[in-house]
């Protein structure tokens, strides 16, 4: 097997250090013939938020904030069982990490702001509407 590429980076200059990941294994279910009942190829990857050193503090809160459903103890958990190999269950994981982090650690988004539509534009709809309006009031047939 080959070495894993990380490190894994989130956004710009920050990525997950290694030293803070937990992996742990499990067998996984699902289909593997004979060499499944042997090999934990289920990935369970845990991530310390609240301790984490890693990420600059107004992200940290940031995520802590919008992942407070998800955490437990602190944690962010991802779990990774579709492949049939460790490794690559492993890479799953840390991409959906860094994924999930990325998300949200993201700056919010702009307030829209509000604008006025030009009179013109609202004036020639209105004066579109009572054309139709019109064109379906000749449709009616009770001037024969």
């Amino acid at each position: 097997m080959g070495v894993m590429s990380g490190p894994y980076v989130i956004r710009g200059s920050v990525s997950l250090p290694e030293a803070e990941l937990m992996w742990r294994f499990s067998r996984s279910s699902g289909p593997g013939g004979q060499h499944v009942n042997t090999s934990d190829s289920q990935v369970e990857l845990r991530f310390d938020l609240g301790a984490t050193e890693s990420l600059p503090q107004v992200w940290k809160e940031r995520a802590l904030q919008r992942l407070e459903n998800r955490l437990v103890d602190g944690f962010v958990v991802v779990r990774a069982s579709e492949h049939r190999s460790q490794w690559r269950n492993r890479e799953t994981a840390l991409v959906r990490l860094a994924a999930l982090l990325a998300e949200a650690t993201a700056p919010p988004p702009k307030p829209r702001r509000k604008t006025k539509i030009p009179r013109g534009i609202n004036e020639r709809r209105l004066r579109e509407k009572k054309r139709r309006g019109e064109t379906k009031r000749g449709r009616s047939g009770r001037d024969w």
